[in-house]
């Protein structure tokens, strides 16, 4: 399969199931409602207008709209240079995460969280499923290339 489309699979498979979830729970659930799942994990309605975690807010939503645009450029363009394997499999997930968050920005000005995972009164910050391909393709990113500088 060329390498090419094997990564705009990957990444839209990120995407559609990022808009599909994204879309069920900006149509079933209240801004700031929770539903308990299990005793660790719960759906909310978070709408976060800064970056990861809602740092940065106050760059506003232009700013974040062009970062994501680069972002999506470089990795595109690095992605078109390696070959399948790992590294390729975490740029693909990286891309459809930015790309899912790019979606909601210029849809809505803002992206929206709803996963919560917490433990007592300790809540990490809510997250959804662009965050969560964001999140496993950096570290197998990372991992992929320290991997390979400890067998050079």
């Amino acid at each position: 399969m060329n390498k090419g489309i094997l990564a705009a699979i990957i990444s839209s498979m990120v995407v559609f199931l990022d808009y599909l979830t994204k879309s069920i729970i900006v149509a079933r659930v209240s801004q700031f409602e929770s539903i308990k799942i299990l005793p660790f994990l719960q759906i909310v309605h978070v709408e976060n207008e800064g970056a990861a975690f809602g740092l940065f807010r106050a760059l506003g939503n232009n700013v974040f709209i062009i970062i994501s645009f680069i972002a999506i450029f470089v990795i595109i363009i690095y992605l078109l240079k390696l070959r399948k394997g790992l590294e390729f499999f975490s740029l693909s997930l990286i891309l459809g995460g930015a790309a899912g968050n790019l979606i909601g920005r210029i849809k809505v000005g803002k992206v929206i969280d709803y996963i919560d995972i917490y433990a007592g009164k300790w809540h990490w910050p809510a997250f959804n499923i662009a965050d969560s391909a964001l999140t496993i393709g950096i570290i197998l990113f990372l991992w992929s290339n320290l991997r390979c500088r400890k067998n050079m």
